[in-house]
């Protein structure tokens, strides 16, 4: 369905935020060192489509899927490291980009009391740290990190502790998330999801899955306004 085409009234009690790539612009940096410091690392052959398939992927996931497309001797652990090193220290020493519209709709959710809550595959200190930088991190009521929970995203732990937290019911949460684990994560338990694309669009299955594809934040302001 396309945002546009949304005309009910607002039924949920919180919206949840995934971070980077939704309202940080941060994946492009997460997306260049992941690249760079696998290239660095000796795994020439990582490529593109590897950076954007381990967005917000968990863990456990995300080493078997190097391992699988690159072998056994692929030290997944070390190269995480390195990029999460790289990527704090990139944010440490430049302002962290935001992505448009993301003052607005927190200032909506305010208005209309709606609790805006961040759920993120970024450890909690970094994403604290993050958000602090940027000057968001009072303006939510809750940060999640999906190191919290039992499993990462694409499961659905993150979300069904972020609305445990909220002591809400699941559908009266909707999720905002641009990569497909961080959907698949949301539509998993239960939350009307809308994706708003950063790197890539949502394929032609994912897109049935959706509540809504909305081409930025601001977009959504009418449908949570009531």
């Amino acid at each position: 369905m396309d945002i546009g085409d949304l005309t009910l009234a607002c039924k949920w009690k919180a919206v949840l935020f995934d971070m980077d790539g939704t309202i940080t612009d941060t994946e492009k940096i997460y997306n260049y060192f992941w690249n760079n410091c696998a290239k660095a690392l000796g795994m020439y052959d990582f490529t593109y489509q590897d950076s954007l398939d381990l967005r917000s992927l968990n863990h456990d996931d995300s080493k078997k899927l190097l391992e699988e497309r690159h072998g056994q001797t692929v030290d997944y652990d070390k190269l995480h490291k390195t990029v999460g090193n790289c990527v704090r220290k990139y944010l440490q020493e430049n302002p962290v980009p935001l992505k448009p519209g993301i003052m607005d709709i927190l200032n909506e959710c305010h208005r209309v009391g709606i609790h805006p809550v961040v759920v993120t595959a970024t450890n909690l200190a970094a994403a604290t740290e993050r958000l602090k930088s940027a000057g968001l991190f009072e303006h939510f009521d809750d940060v999640i990190s999906a190191h919290e929970a039992k499993r990462g995203k694409p499961y659905p732990d993150p979300y069904l502790m972020a609305a445990e937290r909220l002591s809400l019911m699941p559908s009266l949460c909707l999720a905002v998330e641009d990569s497909p684990n961080g959907c698949m994560s949301a539509i998993n338990a239960g939350m009307d999801t809308i994706m708003v694309p950063d790197l890539t669009e949502p394929d032609a299955a994912l897109k049935k899955r959706l509540f809504a594809v909305a081409k930025s934040l601001a977009d959504i302001i009418p449908i949570i306004s009531g």
